[in-house]
C-alpha cells in the first residue's frame, strides 16, 4: 500500500475517532440522552430537555475541549521541533503562568467572565514577549537560553499566583483553584479556539518540509535553504498563541502537549514512516482533541453530579506515561 494513502488511512481513522469521542460526550451524563436526540439536536430540531442540554451545555462544552487539546498537541509539537527535545511541552515557557496571573488578577478583582479571559490571554502574550525579549537579549538567542529565560518567568509568574490565591476571599478561592487545575465547565464559546486550531494548522503544514529538515538540525537545514532565523521565530510565536487561547479558554491543563505529540512520533517510527511534520502535525491535533473531550467526559460523569478538574484527570494519566518515556529516552532515536 502506497505510503501516502496508508497515511490517509490513519488520518481517516483518526478523525472517525475524533467524532467517536465528540459523540460520546453528548450521550453521556447525568441526563440520559439517546443518539436520536443527539441527531435531533445537531439537525437544528426543536426537542425536549435532552435536547437543549445536548444545544446549550455538552456540544459547545466538547467543541472547546477538542479544540483546546488540539490546539496544546500542536504547540507540543511545534516546541519539540523548536527545542529539539521530544519531551518539551507548550507549558515550559512560562506562557501557562502568564495567562494564570492575568486570569486570577481579574478573578480577584470581581471582573466578568469577558474580562477574565481578556486578561488571561494579554498574560499569556505579555509572557511570550517577556521570554523571548530575555532569551533573544544581544541576537545570541539559542534553546537552552531560551528554556532558561522560559523556566525562570515560569517559576516567577508561580510565586504571583501563589501570591493572588493567599490574599483572595474565601468565596472566590474555589473558582480560582478549579481554573489552575483545568475546566471547561465555563466554555461558554468554542469557535474562536476551533477557529485558532484550524488557521494553526493551516499555517504550519505548507512548511512541513522545513520542519522537518530544522529537526534534522540547523546545519543541514540551512545548507538546503531554509530561513532559520525565521523560521524559529515563527515556531515560537504560533506555539505560544496556539497555547494562550488554549489556556484562556479551559484554564491550565497539562501533558497533552507533552505526551500526545511524543506519542504519535513513536507509531509513526515504529510504522516506518519516521518524523514526517506532514503527518504529525493533524495526527497530533486530533489525537490531542479526542483524548481531552474523553478526559473531560469522564471528568464531569465519574462523580456525576459533581464535576473535577479535567486537568487532575490528564495529570494523572500523564505522569505515568511521560516517566515511562522519560525511562526510555537516553535509548531513543528521533
Amino acid at each position: 500500500m502506497p505510503t501516502r494513502r496508508r497515511a490517509l488511512l490513519v488520518l481517516a481513522a483518526l478523525i472517525g475517532l475524533a467524532v467517536f469521542s465528540l459523540l460520546l460526550a453528548l450521550v453521556a451524563g447525568s441526563l440520559p440522552v439517546s443518539v436520536a436526540d443527539v441527531f435531533c439536536a445537531l439537525s437544528g430540531g426543536a426537542g425536549g430537555l435532552a435536547v437543549e442540554v445536548i444545544q446549550g451545555l455538552r456540544l459547545p462544552r466538547a467543541l472547546a475541549a477538542f479544540a483546546c487539546g488540539g490546539l496544546l498537541a500542536l504547540a507540543g509539537a511545534l516546541m519539540q521541533v523548536l527545542l529539539k527535545n521530544p519531551l518539551a511541552d507548550p507549558y515550559v515557557l512560562g506562557i501557562s503562568g502568564g495567562a494564570a496571573v492575568g486570569a486570577l488578577a481579574a478573578m480577584l478583582a470581581g471582573l466578568a467572565l469577558a474580562f477574565i479571559n481578556l486578561l488571561a490571554f494579554a498574560g499569556a502574550f505579555a509572557a511570550m514577549l517577556l521570554v523571548f525579549g530575555l532569551a533573544h537579549g544581544d541576537s545570541s538567542w539559542t534553546r537552552s537560553r531560551l528554556l532558561l529565560t522560559g523556566v525562570i518567568v515560569a517559576a516567577g509568574c508561580g510565586a504571583v499566583v501563589a501570591l493572588i490565591l493567599s490574599i483572595a476571599p474565601e468565596d472566590g478561592l474555589r473558582g480560582m483553584l478549579f481554573w489552575l487545575m483545568g475546566d471547561l465547565g465555563h466554555a461558554v464559546s468554542p469557535w474562536p479556539a476551533l477557529t485558532v486550531l484550524a488557521v494553526g494548522l493551516l499555517v504550519t503544514l505548507p512548511f512541513a518540509r522545513e520542519l522537518n529538515l530544522l529537526g534534522r538540525g540547523d546545519t543541514l537545514a540551512h545548507a538546503l535553504g531554509v530561513a532559520i532565523a525565521p523560521v524559529k521565530r515563527g515556531i515560537y510565536v504560533l506555539a505560544s498563541l496556539l497555547t494562550a487561547v488554549a489556556v484562556t479558554t479551559a484554564g491550565s491543563i497539562g501533558f497533552i502537549g507533552l505526551v500526545v505529540p511524543h506519542l504519535v512520533r513513536l507509531a509513526m517510527i515504529r510504522l516506518g514512516w519516521g518524523n514526517d511534520q506532514r503527518l504529525l502535525l493533524p495526527a497530533a491535533a486530533l489525537v490531542g482533541g479526542s483524548l481531552l473531550v474523553l478526559a473531560d467526559t469522564l471528568a464531569r460523569t465519574v462523580i456525576a453530579p459533581q464535576q473535577l478538574p479535567v486537568g487532575v484527570l490528564t495529570a494523572l494519566l500523564g505522569v505515568p506515561v511521560f516517566l515511562f518515556l522519560l525511562g526510555r529516552q537516553p535509548n531513543e532515536r528521533q
